[in-house]
């Protein structure tokens, strides 16, 4: 929560409680939020059980399963496809769960998982870059070249949002750009946007492990929204990358699609396996806080505004796309991507 959307929920009547120092690492300080109506929290703990509607980024962490109460609304999100641990606590506490990755806007589309893939697309082909360097024990590669030498060639799996800002950032770093994709739609509108600048490819067995095994780096962003990640690439064929190759899994936060993946952290984000440097990890979009926060919040204002105007039983019955965020209520999971991932359904 920006300060400016703090204040617009104070003058709709709600009591907006905000952690100490929550702010910091996104550039606000504790006194904006005091300027703006709220009431600042040392203990969260005490935040936690004194609140009837929890805003979050990240998914409720195994140490505050014990600070969620029965009958609480919490909004953030979830990713429960990948984390039936958490599934079960908000069944056991029949907590009303709204996803912010389920939520849909009158297109279809996805206007709550949208900045953050955008995010992490663009900061995918940063951080790769930076792991291709030599004193990170990556090949030396640099993804633009220079004349006379040839570029890197960036792989990138899935062409949705994510992905598509992913070929943005590399192609305007001057590598070589490979991306594979199931939709014909997404690829044609690739190829028109850069004119033939970027290769485009069906997503089949074939072209994954002929592009793949050529890639200096590899991205995965196969997202299926609130499904667990299918494995598109085997670790048969990670292990047929060029030594010092690097993969970053978007996807991640579903579980991945990549075979020899698995979660990292901020704090050790890589590891090797077949000679490839490794990065997944979750909630990668932390690393630029600030933009993130602001790309995020733009976009929930309007669904937070409605839940504490109108009262989240109302909102929900009223706003139909809103309603689709909701992945668990009264000790059930109501989604059917997540109830089938979790064995559900």
């Amino acid at each position: 929560m920006t300060p400016s959307l703090c204040r617009r929920c104070v003058s709709l009547g709600a009591k907006v409680l905000i952690q100490k120092s929550a702010g910091l690492t996104a550039g606000f300080t504790d006194a904006e939020y005091r300027a703006a109506g709220a009431t600042l929290v040392t203990d969260a703990a005490k935040l936690w059980r004194a609140a009837d509607l929890i805003l979050k980024v990240k998914e409720p962490l195994p140490a505050e399963y014990d600070l969620l109460r029965e009958g609480q609304t919490i909004f953030t999100y979830l990713h429960l496809a990948a984390g039936p641990k958490l599934a079960k606590v908000l069944l056991e506490k029949r907590i009303l769960g709204i996803a912010y990755e389920t939520v849909e806007g009158a297109d279809g589309q996805f206007p709550l998982l949208k900045p953050m893939s955008q995010i992490a697309g663009r900061l995918s082909i940063q951080i790769g870059a930076y792991f291709l360097q030599s004193q990170h024990g990556g090949s030396g590669v640099l993804l633009g070249g220079i004349p006379g030498t040839m570029p890197g060639h960036v792989v990138v799996v899935g062409a949705g949002n994510s992905g598509a800002h992913a070929v943005q950032m590399a192609v305007g770093m001057g590598a070589r750009v490979t991306v594979l994709d199931l939709d014909t739609r997404k690829l044609e509108a690739l190829d028109t946007e850069y004119r033939g600048r970027v290769v485009t490819l069906m997503s089949n067995p074939a072209n994954l492990e002929s592009e793949v095994a050529d890639a200096d780096l590899l991205i995965g962003a196969v997202l299926i929204p609130a499904a667990k990640a299918p494995i598109v690439v085997s670790a048969k064929t990670v292990a047929r990358m060029r030594p010092g190759s690097v993969i970053v899994d978007i996807a991640i936060d579903q579980g991945g699609c990549i075979e020899s993946i698995r979660p990292t952290s901020h704090q050790n984000p890589v590891y090797e396996q077949h000679g490839v440097i490794h990065y997944a990890v979750p909630n990668m979009p932390a690393l630029v806080g600030r933009t993130s926060t602001l790309g995020l919040t733009q976009a929930t204002e309007p669904y937070v505004a409605m839940l504490v105007s109108k009262g989240v039983e109302r909102a929900l019955a009223e706003h139909q796309g809103l309603a689709r965020g909701v992945n668990t209520e009264n000790g059930k999971i109501t989604y059917g991507a997540v109830a089938k991932a979790l064995g559900f359904s």
